[in-house]
Order: C-alpha cells, then structure tokens, then sequence
C-alpha cells in the first residue's frame, strides 16, 4: 500500500504530515450527498493515500469543538458518490461519534459522548474487509468500541483524515500517528 498522501481540498491554514498534522478549515466546507437536508457538499478537507484490498487505517486527535456540525476524523473514499467519513461531530451542544456511509446517498449515525470534552485525545479505527468496513472507536485510551458495520465496495480507493465546518472557517485540529496498514483480525468480540 502506498504511504504517499496528498489533499482533496487543500485548507489554507495546514502544516505537518501523517505523524502530526495541524489544520484550520476553510469556510462552509462539507461532504454529504443529498438526504433529508437535499445538497450536495463535496468540499471538505481530506488528506489521503490510496488503498486497495483489505486494511486498517487509524489516528487520533483532537479538535477545538465550538459550532454545529465541526467534525474531524477518518474519510475512506472511492469517489464523491460514494464515502465513509467518521470521527467526531458536534450536534445539540456536544461531541458525537459520528459515520456517515454515503453510496450515491448519505447516511449518519451518532454516539452522544456525553462526557467528553475537547481537550480528550479521540481516536478512530476503520478496517476494511472485503466488502464491509467496520468502525471502532476509543476516547483517552479506552478498549475499542464498535461504532458501524456496513457494506461498502471492495474498489480501490483512498483513506485519511477528514475535517469540515459546515458552518464557520477556523475550526483547528491537531491529528497525531495515520497509520495505514495491514487489516486487523476479523474477529468482532475479542
């Protein structure tokens, strides 16, 4: 698999690289395809390298959380018709565990965390095997917890970070140790 990452939709504040990369996103940026709010935004921040088969990407960070809808994670991406972004968003006054899984439509699933707060180190775990990608999660170093398990295409792609603002520029994030390789066991409840 190729280490080589480079930007859709460059931000114009970002420095560092997969080990350590800090970000403040552009105005109004977003990914989503049409469902119940009926746009199609697909000019978030996402800093990716190509993947094929099966894999394990993951990272952790963390993200100055003010205004509805900031999020920062994980995008795995075939094109702009189908994604899966997942990591943090905030909704209703709080930070959530986020997925959307978009083929050809988006979806979205939540996870309150009610006790976290933006000075936690999030991080986020996506494997693909075959054609299902499973999404865990963990909060201060806490076991891996099981977020989604869905069907997506087995095509290649490309995997990385991901931050939007849908609505304000400046949100600032800080993502720690990308790693992108092989896929981890199979085995759901270890």
């Amino acid at each position: 698999m190729s280490k080589e990452f480079s930007w859709l939709n460059p931000p114009s504040n970002a420095s560092g690289n997969a080990r350590e990369l800090k970000l403040a996103t552009d105005e109004k940026t977003d990914f989503w395809q049409d469902t119940f709010y009926g746009f199609q935004r697909d000019n978030g921040h996402a800093y990716l390298t190509p993947v094929t088969g099966d894999f394990t990407a993951r990272v952790s960070f963390r993200g100055d959380y003010q205004q509805l809808y900031d999020q920062a994670g994980l995008m795995l991406r075939i094109d702009q018709h189908n994604w899966i972004k997942t990591g943090i968003e905030y909704t209703d006054g709080l930070m959530h565990f986020s997925v959307v899984v978009t083929n050809g439509a988006s979806d979205w699933s939540v996870i309150p965390l009610h006790s976290a707060s933006p000075d936690d180190d999030v991080s986020v775990q996506l494997t693909r095997h075959d054609d299902a990608v499973r999404v865990q999660f963990s909060v201060n170093g806490t076991p891996w917890q099981l977020a989604r398990l869905a069907p997506f295409s087995k095509a290649d792609a490309s995997v990385g970070l991901m931050a939007c603002s849908p609505e304000r520029g400046g949100f600032e994030v800080i993502f720690r140790n990308l790693d992108v390789g092989p896929a981890i066991a199979r085995n759901l409840h270890d």
